[in-house]
């Protein structure tokens, strides 16, 4: 945690550069990136790490509206966890979005605890029986205003051979993926204000197997994340607003619980 200390001790002194230029204006271009700080890594109701960890988002604008993005996505964080490993991610996307309607394909790879006997640990191998690598599609649509609720599904469509998602016949060939998906519905309960708040379930299945990558292994499917999410801005300046964020967690189908608190620096 005093590394954690750190990391946001030196966000809050950067804000002064910011103070600073607030006068200066800049042209916006096409490229972007930001950083976050948490407190731990939550994905789909899996708890990544409990560790502190740092965030980075590098986008490109493929159009002039903004809609067709491609970037990288990566993440370390702080501390070992109490395994002894260490984790680090490290994703390539491509993706379109027009506000209400998301599409992107994501290219995942946890180098955090590789079995090399069932995976590969080689960010380049992408062979369908050994690759740590997953080829993710998630999609989002938000309804209209008189009706925002927010509905995700996201399907592993290949790879994921350290996650489980690889099936092998007896010799050692590759069988099958089993397409491990999970579909979430979320619904901003206080929006527009201070404080704004919302609050989500989500579940898990696959397509081609019994087990799923986000279960308990004991059903075909199962609610995996239940939660709320509160976040507002911190307003340092006319020009700079530090975004924060609450979430609370629960996963009944593994029984655990988070907390996780995190900013959006820049």
């Amino acid at each position: 945690m005093k590394k954690f200390s750190i990391i946001i001790c030196l966000a809050m002194l950067g804000t002064g550069d910011l103070f600073a230029q607030d006068s200066i204006k800049t042209k916006e271009g096409r490229l972007d990136f930001t950083a976050n700080i948490q407190n731990n890594h939550l994905w789909r109701g899996l708890i990544i790490t409990d560790k502190p960890v740092v965030m980075g988002n590098l986008s490109y604008a493929l159009d002039a509206e903004k809609k067709w993005k491609v970037g990288l996505w990566g993440a370390s964080s702080l501390t070992d966890d109490k395994d002894g490993t260490h984790y680090k991610e490290i994703n390539y996307y491509v993706q379109y979005s027009d506000g209400r309607l998301y599409i992107g394909l994501w290219d995942l790879f946890n180098s955090r605890n590789i079995n090399t006997e069932v995976a590969s640990d080689d960010i380049f191998n992408y062979s369908n029986r050994k690759t740590a690598h997953i080829i993710d599609l998630r999609t989002n649509y938000t309804f209209g205003p008189s009706f925002p609720v927010n509905i995700e599904a996201d399907i592993m469509l290949y790879g994921g051979a350290n996650a489980g998602e690889v099936v092998l016949e007896p010799d050692g060939s590759y069988k099958k993926n089993k397409y491990s998906t999970y579909v979430q519905a979320s619904y901003p309960v206080i929006k527009d204000e201070k404080v704004n708040l919302d609050a989500f379930v989500g579940g898990g299945f696959a397509l081609n197997d019994r087990n799923f990558l986000y279960g308990s292994g004991k059903n075909s499917f199962e609610i995996v994340n239940v939660g709320l999410k509160a976040s507002k801005a911190i307003k340092f300046s006319e020009h700079y607003s530090l975004p924060v964020f609450m979430t609370a967690m629960w996963n009944p189908a593994n029984k655990y619980a988070r907390i996780q608190l995190g900013a959006t620096v820049f």
